[in-house]
Formats: C-alpha cells, structure tokens, sequence
C-alpha cells in the first residue's frame, strides 16, 4: 500500500509548493564549452544514452519547435548559467534530476508549455516518474528518459491535461475505488420491505457517493490516461461484482435474521 500511497501523498503536498527552479547559483565554468541538450554532471546516463537523447532532443525540436534540456546534478550545478547557455524560453522545458532531494525530477517550464498542460500536470509527472520507488524499479536514467517521452507524447498530441499511461499502482487504487462504489449499490438495492426485488429508491439516494467512486475516482483516471480497454473492462466488472456480492450478502443477513426470528 505505501507503493502508491506514498506518492499520491507527495502529489497532494506538492499541489501547494511552486514547481521548481532548482537553480539557484551561477557557475558557469561547469558548463561543457560546445553546443549539447544534455549536460549529464552526476553521471545519471551512460555515453552512449547521453548521445542518443542529444540527438533525440535536437531533432524534436527540428521537428515540433519545441526546445527540451536535461540537466542531471548531485554536489555542483551550473544555477542560473544554464538559462543562457540553453537561451531558454516561453517554448522551453528543463528537466532538472538531482538525486538529492525526497523526488528526482524537477521542471523549469515555459509560459508556452503551460498553456497546452496546465500545472496538475507537471505535477503528476514529477510524482509519477521521480518518486523514489519508480527510480528503484526503473533507474534514475528510466525515469528521465521516462518523463521526457511523456512529454513529447503530448506536445505531439496538442496538450495533455493528465500524463498518458495508466500505472499498475494508480490502477489498482482505481479497481478499488470501483468496486467499493458496487458495495454501496448492492447493499443499498436490497429491498427492506416484502415484495420488493430491488430498492431503486436508496439507490438514487445514494447516487452521489457511488457515482463519485464509481465513476470519478473509478473510470475517470482510466479513460484520461490510456486507450487500454482491459482496465476499463476489469473496473467495471469490479463495480458489478462488488455490487452483486453486496446485494447477496445483505441477502443472507436477512435470511439469517428471518430464520432466528422464527425459531425464537
């Protein structure tokens, strides 16, 4: 449970904190003397990683006209020197990972980025790929290049306003969301009076609670971050059997009271 609940935690803390500029001095003689996108001081990629994002990042902006820069650092970094070096922008994203922090990733975004993903996004995302189980799992250099795919992902789509990808943690939170919103559809349907075969009464009653479990906390976070009809479909049966299962054991509370009410 402290796989997911933990992030999810730092997310709701991180809601109310700026995101980031984790540059604060000015060293310029830390920066490489020839034209790179990647400035790699605490090693986190290997050469020929580094290589290959250089070229990736320069040809997507060729390609889409936005500007992406990495900066990886650990005992020193070159501050505030990296704005000029990189010239950045409104259409520019640094990528800051720096292990020494509680999270890996930090973003310096431009006003331009903002406007196609609003800042619950990069919020997301830094929880989401620089917590520090998904780098045990994946790497400090997987979430990098991580993080930056999900990006480009959406810029090519137009704007995000979630980060793609439905992870194994968050989807599980969600099947339990959905089939906590059944229970409370099956054990409010079962009938109180004789006769009776399903009380829709209670049911719409009750609607705002298993609609928001149900459908917001439930189906919501599935149908914004993936296209993946599997989970959708595991949810929704989950939101049935919780519901049948209710209404089945409210039954046999039922039945249990009649039969020792009759042999009183």
């Amino acid at each position: 449970m402290l796989r997911w609940l933990l992030p999810l935690l730092t997310c709701c803390w991180l809601m109310v904190q700026p995101v980031a500029p984790a540059l604060a001095l000015d060293n310029p003689e830390l920066l490489p003397d020839h034209s790179t996108t990647v400035i790699d001081l605490a090693r986190v990629l290997t050469d020929s990683q580094r290589n290959s994002l250089d070229q990736q990042l320069e040809q997507f902006e060729q390609d889409n006209g936005w500007k992406l820069r990495v900066l990886t650092q650990f005992d020193q970094t070159p501050g505030l020197a990296v704005r000029d070096y990189w010239k950045l922008d409104e259409r520019s994203l640094l990528l800051v990972a720096d292990p020494r922090g509680g999270n890996l990733l930090n973003f310096n975004v431009g006003d331009a980025l903002f406007a196609l993903m609003p800042r619950t996004y990069w919020v997301e995302l830094q929880t989401r790929f620089g917590n520090q189980y998904y780098v045990r799992d994946h790497g400090e250099d997987g979430a990098v290049f991580d993080a930056l795919n999900a990006v480009e992902t959406c810029l090519e789509r137009g704007g995000c306003q979630v980060v793609p990808g439905l992870p194994n943690e968050q989807w599980l939170l969600t099947l339990s969301t959905s089939i906590l919103g059944g229970l409370v559809v099956g054990f409010a349907g079962f009938p109180r009076e004789q006769g009776k075969t399903f009380e829709w009464g209670w049911v719409l009653l009750l609607s705002p609670l298993w609609i928001i479990l149900f459908g917001i906390f439930g189906i919501g976070p599935v149908v914004t971050r993936t296209n993946d009809l599997i989970p959708l479909s595991e949810n929704v049966l989950g939101f049935l059997g919780g519901a049948i299962g209710a209404y089945l054991l409210a039954q046999w509370f039922s039945n249990r009271g009649a039969g020792s009410e009759d042999s009183a």
